[in-house]
C-alpha cells in the first residue's frame, strides 16, 4: 500500500496566474525536517514518492512532476542514488531555480512549486520538490498527459485521460443551494413563460394540483437542489428566475453599480451613482433603461450632425451606441460574472463618449492566448447553466447578436472604433466607443 501522501493539507496552490508569482515571490513554505525526509526515502519509491540522483533530463522531469499532479500529488527528492543512499546535489540553489521554472514554464496549467533545500549530518545537501495537483489534468509542455502507476510512470489512457477532464467541470458556484431561498422565492410568471416557449418541452396543459415548479426546476433544468425534504433553488435558479426582492436579500453580492461621469474618465466628477437589485431579466432592464437616460441607442448608424453644430454647443452631445451592441454586452457581462466574489460587484461606467462594462473575474481568462479565444469565439465559462438559459430567446431578452465576437464587430461598423477588452487586477472590462 502507498504511504500517505506527504504534507498534504498544510499548503493550498493559488489559481490564477498573478496570486501564483505573489506565491512564489512572498509567500515561504513550511520546512522540511530530516527526519521526514529520511522516513520517506527509507521506504523507497512508491506512488507518492520519486527519487533521482540529479537534476539532469528536464524533459522526463517534467513528465515525472506531471505524472505525480495527475496522479494526486506527491515528492520528488533530487540527491539520493537507486541504493537509497544520500549523495547531496552540487548547487541546491540552482536545481530549485530550474525546477520553478520547469512548474512555471513546461507544464500547463502552471504549477506551485514547494521546495526545501535540506543539508544531511554530513554536509551534503538534498532538494525536496513537493507536488500538489488541484487543478489537474496538467499535461508537458509538447500537451503530453501522464500518471503515475506505482513508482513507473506512463502516458494517460483515453479512459484515464476522460477520468481526469471530468475533474475540470467541478461543481460551481452556479449549481450550490441558494441558503435561505425557498421555491415560494421563484417568479412562477417568469418561469412559466419561459418554459413554454418549448414546444412539447413544458406542460402544454395545467395539472390539477397546479404547476409542479419545484419538480420541474429540479429534474428538468437543473436549477434547484433537494435539501432533506425541501427543494431548494439553485444560485443560478435563483438569479435567473427569483423574485425581485428575494434575489436582493438572499443574494446582495449580484447588485451592479451604474455611474454617469461627466467626462472620459473614472476621476471626472460623478453625475449619477445607482445600485440596481434584482434578477437578472430586471437588473438588465434596469441597466438599458439607466443607460438611454444619457445616451441614444439606435438600431442602425445614424446620419452623422454637421461638425459646425457640434462646435457652437457648450454642451457635451449624447453619445450614440448600437442598441443590440449594447443589449448583448450587457447580457455577457451578467451571464460571465464571478459568482464566487463577495465584494468585487459588476460595474457600468458611461462616459462622455464610451461606455465600459467591469466583472470581476478569476480565472485564467486573463492570460494573452485565452483572451484571443474570447475574439474567436471561443468561450471561457464561469457559469455554463446560467448562461446558457440568459442567452436563450426564449427568457425574454433581445439579444439580436450572439456573443461576443459578433459584438465586436458590430460595434466597430457602428461606431468605427474598436472595442476593448482589458484585463488587470482580476477584473475583465469591456469598453465600447459611442458617436
Amino acid at each position: 500500500m502507498a504511504r500517505r501522501r506527504f504534507r498534504s493539507n498544510q499548503r493550498h496552490e493559488p489559481t490564477t496566474e498573478r496570486s501564483f508569482q505573489e506565491y512564489v515571490l512572498s509567500a515561504p513554505a513550511p520546512q522540511t525536517s530530516r527526519t521526514e525526509l529520511l522516513r520517506l526515502i527509507r521506504g523507497g519509491e512508491d506512488t507518492f514518492l520519486e527519487l533521482k540522483v540529479k537534476l539532469s533530463n528536464i524533459e522526463k522531469i517534467g513528465q515525472e512532476i506531471v505524472a505525480l499532479a495527475n496522479t494526486g500529488g506527491g515528492i520528488i527528492i533530487f540527491g539520493v542514488n537507486d541504493q537509497l543512499r544520500v549523495e547531496g546535489v552540487d548547487d541546491a540553489e540552482s536545481v530549485q531555480d530550474e525546477l520553478v521554472r520547469i512548474c512555471r514554464e513546461d507544464i500547463r496549467p502552471p504549477l506551485v512549486p514547494f521546495i526545501d533545500r535540506v543539508a544531511m549530518d554530513n554536509g551534503r545537501r538534498i532538494v525536496a520538490l513537493e507536488i500538489e495537483g488541484r487543478r489537474r489534468p496538467y499535461r508537458t509542455r509538447d500537451g503530453r498527459f501522464y500518471v503515475r502507476i506505482g513508482a513507473e510512470k506512463r502516458e494517460a489512457s483515453r479512459e484515464e485521460l476522460a477520468a481526469l477532464m471530468d475533474e475540470v467541470r467541478p461543481l460551481g458556484y452556479e449549481s450550490i443551494p441558494a441558503l435561505g431561498a425557498t421555491i415560494a422565492d421563484i417568479d412562477e410568471a417568469h418561469f412559466w413563460s419561459y418554459l413554454r416557449e418549448f414546444e412539447g418541452g413544458a406542460f402544454e396543459e395545467v395539472p390539477a394540483a397546479g404547476y409542479p415548479t419545484s419538480e420541474v426546476l429540479e429534474r428538468d433544468l437543473l436549477l434547484a437542489t433537494t435539501n432533506g425534504h425541501e427543494t431548494v433553488p439553485t444560485v443560478a435558479g435563483l438569479l435567473l428566475f427569483g423574485r425581485d426582492e428575494r434575489v436582493a436579500e438572499l443574494l446582495p453580492r449580484a447588485a451592479v453599480f451604474a455611474t454617469r461621469f461627466s467626462g472620459d474618465s473614472l476621476q471626472a466628477p460623478i453625475v449619477e451613482r445607482v445600485r440596481l437589485r434584482g434578477n437578472l431579466a430586471t437588473l438588465h432592464e434596469s441597466l438599458l433603461r439607466f443607460i438611454t437616460r444619457y445616451c441614444d441607442l439606435h438600431d442602425v448608424r445614424p446620419r452623422r450632425q454637421s461638425e459646425t453644430h457640434m462646435e457652437e454647443s457648450p454642451v457635451t452631445p449624447r453619445a450614440d451606441y448600437h442598441r443590440g451592441v449594447l443589449a448583448e454586452a450587457l447580457a455577457n457581462m451578467l451571464g460571465h460574472r464571478d459568482l464566487a466574489l463577495r465584494d468585487q460587484p459588476s460595474r457600468v461606467h458611461i462616459f462622455d463618449h464610451s461606455l465600459e462594462l467591469v466583472n470581476a473575474r478569476r480565472s485564467a481568462g486573463f492570460s494573452p492566448v485565452a483572451q484571443k479565444a474570447i475574439r474567436y469565439g471561443v468561450p471561457q465559462r464561469l457559469n455554463p447553466q446560467l448562461a446558457a438559459v440568459l442567452t436563450n430567446p426564449a427568457y425574454g431578452l433581445k439579444l439580436p447578436f450572439r456573443g461576443l465576437p459578433q459584438l465586436l464587430r458590430e460595434s466597430r461598423h457602428f461606431s468605427n472604433r474598436r472595442a476593448e477588452i482589458i484585463s488587470f487586477n482580476d477584473e475583465f472590462r469591456l469598453r465600447i466607443y459611442g458617436i
